[in-house]
């Protein structure tokens, strides 16, 4: 198993990881040092522990914030999944009403000539 050394607020810790994990591990850390340092810059030197414990709390709190935003865009996802379901469904329908419209139209197109045939040689044999 593969170890990473990485250093948080000015000490360095020597953790395992999965392999492959490694840049993955070391960006983490970065990112909560260069948390800790900006809450110490905004703070003060307050004590490591307590800094830790804020910087901690507010990545817990942007986890929790981000969780809940993929779970309000999971639901817009299948809203919208529903309502392309719901439109191909009308399309569908509008194509079958349009098909039958035309079919109708074409019947109807059909007897108008057969009817114009019919009178056009009664008239042919009257003259």
């Amino acid at each position: 198993m593969p170890h990473v050394s990485v250093t948080i607020a000015g000490r360095t810790f020597r953790m395992a990881c999965e392999d492959g994990e490694e840049e993955r591990l070391s960006g983490l850390a970065q990112k909560i040092d260069l948390k800790i340092a900006e809450m110490r810059a905004a703070f003060g030197e307050i004590g490591d522990n307590r800094l830790t414990v804020m910087a901690a709390i507010t990545v817990a709190d942007e986890l929790a914030e981000a969780q809940r935003l993929n779970g309000a865009l999971r639901d817009q996802i299948v809203d919208l999944e529903r309502a392309r379901d719901d439109a191909l469904a009308q399309k569908d329908q509008w194509a079958q009403a349009a098909a039958d419209a035309v079919e109708a139209v074409t019947g109807r197109l059909e007897e108008m000539v057969h009817a114009m045939n019919v009178d056009g040689r009664r008239a042919t044999r009257n003259d």
